[in-house]
């Protein structure tokens, strides 16, 4: 497959929430693919389907030390949410060249549709969680930095124009 292009903040999609995915099919299975390509050629640690312009509930994450264990998702939803925090410096390709330190639940069970067409629910702790965490924000249509304060937020994407 491929690597596609994200789109740059601030891009309208990037606050849209993304529709259901109702079956896994071929055509789903196939934006996984492209969806893991663009996640290694950045390189991050998890894609969430809108940051390419591909507007359904589709998310891939892989946080593991080899690579190559990535985990597809579609609907992911957080069923539990451990009450540990864990901070992590987050960043987007749809907005190059700047991040921030974000607090999230240290480990969340999420339930959503494998590539099987199966509904999973499964543990991710540590950086996984996080990045789940991440691309569950994206398909609702919200970016890492809506969980800073208004000033912190507003002087990030001042930074990020600058570097543009």
């Amino acid at each position: 497959m491929t690597a596609r292009r994200c789109i740059p903040w601030p891009d309208a999609r990037l606050r849209t929430p993304a529709a259901d995915v109702p079956a896994i099919t071929d055509d789903i299975r196939a934006i996984w693919t492209d969806m893991i390509d663009t996640m290694e050629a950045m390189p991050g640690v998890g894609l969430a389907a809108p940051q390419i312009g591909v507007m359904l509930r589709l998310a891939v994450v892989d946080a593991s030390d080899k690579r190559g264990q990535a985990v597809r998702m579609a609907n992911p939803e957080v069923v539990h949410a451990s009450v540990q925090l864990r901070e992590h410096e987050e960043a987007s390709p749809n907005l190059p060249g700047v991040s921030a330190t974000i607090s999230r639940p240290r480990a969340v069970l999420v339930r959503f549709l494998n590539d099987q067409g199966e509904v999973e629910e499964r543990d991710f702790v540590g950086l996984w969680a996080t990045s789940v965490q991440h691309q569950i924000d994206h398909l609702a249509g919200r970016m890492y930095f809506d969980h800073l304060s208004k000033v912190k937020r507003d002087m990030l994407i001042r930074r990020a124009r600058k570097r543009a």
